[in-house]
This record gives structure tokens, C-alpha cells and sequence, in this order.
């Protein structure tokens, strides 16, 4: 009798133990990851929690896999308070893992891409610029004269892990580029070396940027599209301010607005002085934009300008603009006048 009652106690003490173990949160207090590389075991898992500090007992933790099942996913994972058993396990069984949010807006250049993986704290903004302008060979079949990654970064929401590389991270929005590229037809299904696609590609995605740059309403950039087309025809610059900017971005004397000398700056960026459109994109454009210059809208408006509500006003002459680029202009002004 009393060695049941001895057995009874020890098997209460030990589901105690158990529970204790299992259903009391256990972890550190402060920011701790834990890299679970590819291939290791519920064992090696488990040792690397217990040496971190994320659980109390390799062997719960060994168990419970068992009685839960499931996959454990690599990953690095963060740990930032206290969890029960369960709730480590679950994090892991889900792939839960840490990752960094990159937000590429459209109309993003590379520059502006380049500052936004420094601020997230993954690369510094010259490590990025140096794999956007190497890894052009990511590109090769759709662009093969590109000089660098600039419009083919495709504008969206990027989460990455702390330890992937610039050249991972391109590798990524490209992969993007061409699974909405794709998507749209702009480039054919697969899109690999030597499927035909009825689009210029590198002329329509340097098109997309200038509509992407130049005009904010989604349901103006087909007639900004069809302004650049008519110009394009007619062999006269397109004179896009934007294009202004980007030249003088390239030759790092970007003073944060347009000076006479920046309308004189001889790039081949530079719209102003030169017919056509500009080597390459200048700019990361999104779905609107890239529809735009695929699908231009047919008219005879060869001039457009933004109105004080940013909206765009098109005209057939030169006349026409001028009116139109003066009634901007005072209402320009009574906007200021009514701030002060």
C-alpha cells in the first residue's frame, strides 16, 4: 500500500513536472534570434532553444513534437518575451520566421530603393546600388543593353530576412518584374530567352517610367502615354522635368529642384536636349503605369500640365498649353497667397 502511494505521489509529481514545464512560459526578456539552418533534426532544434534560452527542457520540447506532428520550418526566428512550449512550437511549425519589410512604392528609383534597404537596416544603400548595376545578367534576355537594374525593380511589398544579400534582394523584385510583366503580356508566358512578345520591352518600360513619374491619377496616365507617343512622332523632345531630375541624380548634382543649368545638363537623360526617349528607364514603374505604355490612348494632345488639384490638363498646341500652363500658375498663386 505504501509503495502505490509512494508510485502515486512520483507520478503526481511528475505530470506537475510536466505540466510546469509546458504550460509555464519560459524565455528571455530581451531580443534573441535563432537561426534553424536547413536539415537539422527535431534534436539539434531543440538543443539550439535550450542553449538560447527559449525553453526549459530539450526533451519537452523532443516530446511534444511527437504528440504534436507537424513540419518544423527553417528560418531565423526572433524571441522577444516569455512563451509556453506549445507556443515555440507552433511559431516554428508555421515558419513563422523574422523578417524585415522593404515597402518600393511606385515610381521608386534605384536610389530611393537603395535608401529604403539602408533604413530597414539590411545593406548599406552602396552595397544595394553595387548588385542593381552587377546583376544586369538578371535582365539580359528582356533588356540586353541595360546598364543597371532601373525599372525592372518591381514596386511592392518586400520582406526579407535579416541575412539576405543585396544581390538576393534584386534578385527578388526581378523575379517580381516578371511575374506581373507576365501577367500583363508585356513579356510572354515563362518569359525566357528566345520567346517572342509582340512589345519592345526596354522602350516600353522606360516609357512606363516617364508616365509613372509625370502624372499621379491613374485614369490620366493612357493620355500621358499617348502625349509621349505623338511628341515621339513628331520628333520633338519630351521635355519631362522628371528625366531633368534623374540625369542630375546620375551625376550626383541633384540640389533638390531644377536649375536652369540642370535644364542645360548634357545628358542623354536629359529630355530637354535630347529627341527621344532616354536610354533607359528612369524610375520603377507599377501595373497602371506599364499598362499605360503599352496601351497608349489615340489622340492629337501633344502637351499636358498638372492643375491645382494635380490632376492633368492636355491640349493640341502649343497656344492651348500656354493658356492652360498660366491658369496653373495663378492658381498657384492664390494657393500661396491663402497660407499666408
Amino acid at each position: 500500500m505504501r509503495a502505490f502511494a509512494a508510485l502515486l505521489v512520483l507520478l503526481l509529481l511528475s505530470a506537475g513536472a510536466v505540466l510546469f514545464v509546458v504550460k509555464t512560459p519560459y524565455g528571455p526578456a530581451r531580443e534573441t534570434f535563432v537561426e534553424i539552418p536547413s536539415g537539422v533534426g527535431t534534436v539539434g532544434i531543440a538543443q539550439r532553444l535550450k542553449q538560447q534560452g527559449i525553453i526549459r527542457s530539450d526533451t519537452a520540447f523532443e516530446v511534444y513534437r511527437q504528440l504534436a506532428g507537424g513540419t518544423l520550418k527553417a528560418g531565423e526566428y526572433r524571441f522577444d518575451h516569455p512563451l509556453k512550449l506549445g507556443d515555440v512550437y507552433r511559431r516554428i511549425a508555421r515558419g513563422d520566421v523574422y523578417t524585415v519589410t522593404v515597402l518600393v512604392p511606385e515610381g521608386f528609383n534605384i536610389f530611393d530603393i537603395a535608401q529604403a534597404v539602408q533604413a530597414a537596416g539590411l545593406a548599406s544603400a552602396a552595397d544595394f546600388l553595387q548588385a542593381e548595376e552587377h546583376d544586369t545578367a538578371l535582365i539580359e534576355d528582356l533588356s540586353p543593353r541595360a546598364k543597371t537594374l532601373e525599372g525592372y525593380l518591381f514596386p511592392d511589398t518586400y520582406k526579407f530576412s535579416r541575412h539576405q544579400t543585396p544581390q538576393q534582394m534584386v534578385a527578388a523584385m526581378v523575379r517580381r518584374f516578371r511575374q506581373m510583366a507576365t501577367k500583363l503580356g508585356l513579356i510572354p508566358a515563362g518569359g525566357f530567352p528566345g520567346d517572342r512578345t509582340s512589345y519592345d520591352v526596354p522602350r516600353t518600360v522606360t516609357m512606363a517610367s516617364l508616365i509613372e513619374k509625370e502624372v499621379n491619377v491613374d485614369a490620366e496616365r493612357g493620355l500621358v502615354g499617348g502625349v509621349f507617343v505623338n511628341r515621339l512622332a513628331a520628333g520633338m523632345p519630351l521635355a519631362t522635368d522628371p528625366s531633368v531630375i534623374y540625369a542630375a541624380l546620375l551625376a550626383g548634382r541633384w540640389r533638390g529642384t531644377i536649375y536652369q543649368s540642370d535644364l542645360q545638363f548634357d545628358s542623354p537623360y536629359n529630355t530637354y536636349r535630347h529627341a527621344g526617349l532616354p536610354p533607359g528607364p528612369i524610375a520603377n514603374p507599377g501595373v497602371a503605369a506599364l499598362k499605360a505604355a503599352m496601351h497608349p490612348a489615340a489622340t492629337n494632345y501633344l502637351y499636358f500640365v498638372a492643375d491645382a488639384q494635380g490632376h492633368s490638363q492636355f491640349s493640341v498646341d502649343l497656344k492651348e498649353h500656354a493658356r492652360q500652363v498660366q491658369a496653373f500658375r495663378e492658381a498657384e498663386k492664390q494657393v500661396l497667397a491663402g497660407r499666408q
